[in-house]
């Protein structure tokens, strides 16, 4: 998937954009990478003599691969996907700069308006990361872009 088809998708942009391709993609599951580069915006601060990639940022590159997922299947009535429980959620292992995991997401259900997902985050063959989350359709906010990216 091109970055334009991303970026049609959802809404994040640099330096906000935590996926950097799709590498598969069937009508239930995703998988997308990311290389998280050494000069990434938090790396200085978190932390300074021992960078290493925020969890909470692992798991938003998880629900944006999941936003990409459900796009095709979003009512285009200007509302979109706000996560609104994760759950289960287990750090495995750190990331550090330089290195490249990949985001797999499975929709498990879709009841109404809500999007039930599973996400695994592997390095290698290593596990960084698992969980699940569920995603609601909102109205979005008057002026904002109507797309399929789950908020936190």
């Amino acid at each position: 998937m091109s970055r334009d088809e991303i970026f049609a998708a959802i809404p994040h942009r640099e330096p906000f954009l935590l996926i950097d391709e799709i590498v598969e993609r069937s009508e239930k599951r995703i998988v997308c990478r990311k290389t998280w580069r050494p000069d990434e915006w938090f790396y200085p601060g978190h932390y300074p003599s021992f960078a290493v990639t925020p969890g909470v940022l692992l798991c938003e590159a998880a629900m944006q691969a999941g936003a990409v997922l459900v796009a095709p299947q979003l009512p285009r009535d200007g509302r979109v996907p706000v996560v609104a429980r994760l759950q289960d959620v287990r750090f495995k292992r750190m990331v550090r700069p330089g290195e490249t995991v990949l985001l797999e997401v499975e929709l498990k259900e879709r009841l109404a308006d809500a999007f039930y997902m599973r996400a695994r985050v592997t390095c290698g063959d290593e596990l960084v990361v698992r969980f699940e989350f569920t995603a609601t359709l909102v109205p979005a906010p008057v002026g904002a872009p109507a797309s399929a990216s789950p908020e936190a």
